[in-house]
């Protein structure tokens, strides 16, 4: 290779090195530390009619609203988007993805039209490719257990919003490690929301006596013995910090084969678990089973 070819590849490979690093730089500064970390949610999100009803859970996701510091990004860990491997949602405009059946029409008429982040997308990749490989997706958009819930927190769409998928080809544990490298994000001003339902089996929903269901079942208060004894359990192991039981549900017997059926609705509270400091604290809110087999039940670590 003749000296000037030798030079000019070694000047452009130095030009991209300094472009990269400059392009990294941006994206943590875009985001700077804030004096208090963001708090942590995990939301059991239910039906996706309380995206548009005024309710006794979607009240209390408005509440939240009001009184968790404005964020600079919403991140969630929604059940809703499984894959294999693990994407982040990098487009300017996520869509509002419709992934229900037989709900009112109005339901399928909302519009959730919130911006994305590409570089906060793009940062995430880079600060977990350590651990593991994260594409950018640019396909999926909003599901419903994540509009649903952040469109009644920030009704004005003012705030990016951004998805993480569950790998669901990997285990309770992977989860939950992977939960914790997500960390850094709450000190830059971003809130992470787990949404699912840490009891869900829509196979044996009902209602008392064996009465049919309405309408209305997506805030019929009622469970099943086996689930709300099982409710008790979960709160207590969280509010003890008691992690390990809960990343090992399979070992809590009977009534959890029965509430977790299969674990989409279950693992993001493992995301929001990993991310609680020692001195953190547990509040629990929207306590309540419905249906038989579905559990309202929710968190807010800070």
């Amino acid at each position: 290779m003749k000296r000037r070819d030798f030079i000019r590849k070694t000047s452009i490979l130095s030009l991209a090195t300094m472009s990269a690093s400059q392009t990294l730089a941006s994206l943590s500064s875009s985001l700077p530390d804030r004096e208090t970390m963001m708090p942590v949610l995990f939301i059991g999100h239910g039906s996706p009619m309380n995206g548009i009803e005024n309710n006794e859970f979607s009240a209390y996701w408005r509440q939240l609203g009001k009184e968790i510091q404005p964020p600079s990004a919403v991140l969630c860990i929604s059940a809703h988007w499984l894959t294999k491997g693990t994407a982040i949602t990098a487009m300017e405009a996520p869509r509002t993805i419709h992934d229900f059946g037989n709900f009112a029409r109005e339901l399928y008429e909302v519009q959730y039209p919130v911006n994305g982040s590409p570089e906060l997308a793009s940062n995430v990749k880079e600060h977990l490719k350590a651990e593991v490989s994260v594409e950018l997706d640019h396909d999926w958009g909003l599901d419903h257990g994540c509009w649903t819930v952040v469109r009644q927190m920030y009704p004005e769409a003012d705030i990016p919003v951004l998805q993480l998928s569950i790998d669901y080809h990997k285990p309770p544990q992977y989860h939950y490690d992977l939960g914790k490298q997500l960390s850094y994000l709450r000190k830059k001003g971003v809130l992470i929301l787990g949404s699912g339902n840490m009891i869900h089996n829509l196979r044996k929903i009902g209602a008392p006596n064996g009465q049919p269901l309405t309408p209305e079942f997506g805030t019929l208060s009622y469970g099943y013995d086996w689930a709300l004894s099982l409710n008790e359990t979960f709160k207590s192991l969280i509010s003890r910090k008691q992690h390990k039981k809960l990343i090992e549900y399979h070992n809590l017997g009977e009534a959890a084969r029965l509430a977790i059926p299969t674990p989409d609705h279950y693992y993001p509270m493992l995301y929001t678990l990993a991310l609680q400091e020692d001195s953190e604290e547990v509040e629990v809110f929207n306590d309540k089973c419905i249906a038989g087999s579905l559990s309202m039940t929710s968190f807010k670590i800070s």
